[in-house]
């Protein structure tokens, strides 16, 4: 079962597909991805190819532990990612030439379904509850919703007062038939997060996220004093050993890994592992493509502490084409009540239109964050 070709594929809109076949004709997907740097992912995985072809496509382990470990230099988004778009690629040829699930791999099933969360808002969520009523209308059971535009350092507490309003006018239009969760997107500073997080408490919020950028994590110990609402991070944390620290300085209550970014699906399932031991939630962050979502719901059904899971159908980004798009049997993902049901067929459990895959990669894409500017002109926050 030896990998014969590693191909990439940009597709709208805003992903990277990897496929990966063996010898024997078998098969693997994955999805590495940098939002914004596709081409720069791309080059990374192509360049890992030579460590990759030629190799026994079972030896998931030691192909991961070649690829990080065998450089100098580690870690970081890009080769975190390249890598892990491989290792889903590698366990989906490894379950379906077994003909098991990868979450089968992994100690089997810990539950039946999975809760999902939809996004409401979009980037700037100036009408959620309007949102919030629509998907409360679709069955979901959770939502979740950007807390506020561009921020600077120290603002005006009218920016707080118009967060805390919409989150409250999301509240009031569905009452307690849905959970909420507010993400900061990094966007507030640590003296504006403080504030808000009070102003919010009362509102009974699921969780908010990424309070202060990742790279402040000191302050997440400070916001837990002030505050009871969960704090949730981690989808700018790449491997376990930078969950390390984030774990063991205890100032957060659910992990977001996300499976595209922090090293695949054997590296965050040890990741998930720690947080067990610390007593934390996963949440495993997915606002990306179907390969990334089944990656993560495999994740998700060997998990004990996952709770709930991030996807992208219908989110502000898919312009053009959305979750279910590149997918063969999109019922794979049908959401129930709020749920999705435990994949069944071997590997990621999808089956990926590559018809629709190749043709699409002829357009591509060039997706790009926006440059936010705060009033006096200096750069904020995305």
């Amino acid at each position: 079962m030896r990998v014969r070709t590693v191909e990439t594929f940009k597709v709208p809109p805003r992903w990277l597909f990897v496929r990966i076949e063996t010898e024997s004709g078998l098969v693997g997907w994955g999805e590495p991805i940098v939002e914004g740097r596709a081409d720069t992912v791309a080059a990374a995985v192509h360049e890992m190819t030579e460590y990759v072809v030629g190799r026994d496509a079972g030896h998931i382990e030691d192909i991961f532990q070649v690829l990080y470990r065998g450089a100098f230099y580690r870690g970081g988004p890009v080769l975190m990612s390249a890598i892990s778009g491989i290792e889903q690629a590698l366990w989906d040829i490894k379950g379906k030439s077994l003909n098991v699930p990868v979450y089968s791999l992994f100690g089997g099933p810990v539950r039946d379904k999975m809760k999902v969360y939809t996004w409401i808002g979009g980037d700037s969520p100036s009408d959620a509850s309007r949102g919030a009523i629509e998907r409360l209308r679709q069955g979901f059971t959770a939502v979740k919703m950007n807390a506020t535009a561009n921020m600077d350092w120290v603002d005006s507490h009218r920016k707080v007062t118009e967060a805390v309003e919409r989150v409250q006018a999301v509240r009031e239009a569905v009452g307690d038939k849905l959970d909420i969760a507010v993400d900061f997107h990094g966007r507030v500073h640590k003296p504006m997060a403080a504030v808000l997080m009070k102003e919010l408490e009362p509102l009974g919020l699921l969780f908010v996220e990424e309070p202060v950028l990742a790279e402040n994590q000191e302050a997440f110990v400070e916001l837990k004093r002030i505050s009871s609402i969960p704090i949730a991070t981690g989808e700018r944390h790449f491997g376990r050993w930078a969950f390390k620290n984030l774990l063991h300085d205890g100032g957060v209550d659910i992990i977001q890994p996300d499976l595209s970014h922090a090293g695949g699906i054997l590296e965050c399932r040890k990741i998930a592992a720690m947080a067990e031991a610390y007593d934390v939630a996963v949440a495993p962050h997915c606002p990306l493509g179907p390969i990334a979502l089944a990656a993560c719901l495999q994740l998700d059904f060997c998990t004990p502490n996952a709770f709930i899971q991030e996807q992208s159908l219908e989110i502000h980004y898919n312009q053009g084409s959305d979750l279910l798009t590149y997918l063969a049997d999109p019922s794979v993902f049908e959401y129930r009540s709020g749920y999705v049901s435990r994949p069944t067929a071997p590997g990621l459990g999808i089956e990926i239109d590559e018809h629709k895959v190749r043709e699409m990669a002829k357009v591509g894409h060039n997706w790009r964050n926006p440059v936010w500017r705060n009033e006096d002109g200096s750069v904020a926050e995305w």
